[in-house]
């Protein structure tokens, strides 16, 4: 009798001993899978996040292009979709005296980065201002440069030689000189009053 509770004794505890074997495999092994799939995505999330900040840092940094085009009176400034740039000679220095009406007659050429030379424009003379509204304004030589307008598409240089918001509009040579000549009749036909803030001429009159 004695020896038959053995028997069954042993039993019982070698059944015991191999549910606990099978249990601590099962744990193990979900503490393995745990491990190798947060160790997985440790390591892929920083070259994603790397990827993602190095495509926001390169948007970030690309700024607008400006080219040339040849015209009636030489070749003049553009902007990245072709239309042409000009200068206002009221402006002083680099900063922007159109605002306000003025800047809706007269648009800003704005960037988000630092601006970038199309062929036959030098790289060295192009820079940015900031303007009154925090937004930064594409500069040649030192003059903020603006679209007209009435310029719908390339080619067209309707604004050159204007008198709009008390002075005159020239388009811009890559040498960063005025061009005074070859201006259209349609520039006068937006012609304003003149902007409070500057009304004074530059050199460039």
């Amino acid at each position: 009798m004695s020896s038959r509770r053995t028997a069954k004794s042993r039993a019982v505890g070698i059944a015991a001993l191999a549910t606990s074997a099978v249990l601590l495999a099962a744990c193990g092994s979900s503490s393995s899978s745990s491990t190798t799939t947060s160790s997985a995505a440790a390591s892929t999330t920083p070259a994603a996040a790397s990827s993602t900040s190095s495509t926001s840092t390169a948007a970030a940094a690309a700024g607008v292009m400006v080219g040339s085009a040849k015209g009636s009176g030489g070749t003049y400034l553009t902007g990245p979709d072709g239309r042409a740039l000009y200068l206002w000679v009221a402006d002083t220095g680099s900063k922007s005296s159109c605002s306000g009406a003025c800047a809706q007659v007269w648009p800003p050429l704005i960037t988000k980065g630092k601006p970038a030379a199309g062929p036959g424009v030098n790289a060295a003379d192009l820079g940015t201002t900031t303007r009154s509204d925090g937004t930064e304004e594409v500069t040649y030589k030192g003059h903020p440069l603006y679209y007209f307008i009435a310029d719908k598409s390339s080619g067209q240089i309707k604004g050159q030689g204007s008198n709009s918001f008390g002075a005159k509009w020239w388009l811009v040579a890559p040498s960063g000189s005025a061009i005074t000549s070859g201006g259209s009749s349609g520039g006068s036909s937006s012609s304003g009053s003149s902007n409070s803030s500057s009304t004074s001429k530059s050199s460039w009159g």
